[in-house]
């Protein structure tokens, strides 16, 4: 819809406003709607609370998904559903760390030549 309306605000000084929304197929009046207030309460919500997530998700060192997110934003007196964080976190580009890398020198690696010198292989 918000490419809609740009496209009739780009073209309204070539064709008319009603020309132009009955070809798009919308309303004039949610035209004029958008143009006094272009985000919606739920836009400038979602705009909010994706500051907040990526406050906390940089506070949690990077690691926390969107289940621990949401108690972080539950505990700073959001309101809001877990689903929710999940589609902001996912728009975001927040993502949970999942494991850890393990280091191959510690555990185990690759065998060192020695061990295969010393032993006779037979048919």
């Amino acid at each position: 819809m918000q490419s809609k309306y740009a496209f009739i605000k780009a073209h309204r000084v070539q064709f008319s406003i009603r020309a132009i929304c009955r070809m798009l197929c919308v309303h004039p009046s949610g035209f004029y709607a958008w143009r006094k207030n272009p985000f919606s309460k739920r836009a400038t919500k979602d705009q909010r609370q994706t500051e907040l997530l990526k406050e906390a998700w940089q506070d949690s060192g990077k690691v926390y998904g969107y289940r621990k997110l949401h108690d972080d934003l539950r505990d700073q007196g959001e309101t809001c559903c877990p689903n929710r964080v999940a589609r902001l976190a996912r728009l975001a580009g927040i993502k949970a760390q999942i494991g850890y890398k393990r280091r191959a020198a510690k555990y185990g690696g690759q065998p060192s030549s020695c061990f295969y010198a010393s032993m006779t292989f037979s048919a």
